[in-house]
């Protein structure tokens, strides 16, 4: 069963709570008893960007930010790493 991460949209309280994908989401704040919203979350085993081959940028040893916007670490500028074209 999925688990589900809830925000009040009055009081900022989070929280957790597993629940079937076909029922109905919760909406009620268990805290002050505002609106709630489900947050998206990538869950357990769910790959949001493409793994690296091979070392920490990749099969072509070179920085990806020209190629994709991000850096193999997942940033969106340089590091100042040697991996992400920089020399120190």
């Amino acid at each position: 069963m999925p688990t589900y991460e809830y925000l009040c949209e009055s009081c900022g309280h989070t929280h957790e709570m597993q629940h079937a994908m076909k029922d109905a989401p919760e909406t009620v704040c268990p805290s002050c008893g505002g609106a709630l919203r489900r947050l998206i979350s990538g869950g357990t085993g769910f790959i949001l960007k493409q793994a690296a081959s091979s070392g920490p940028c990749g099969s072509g040893g070179d920085c990806s930010l020209e190629r994709t916007g991000q850096t193999c670490c997942g940033s969106n500028r340089r590091c100042g790493k040697p991996s992400c074209g920089e020399d120190l």
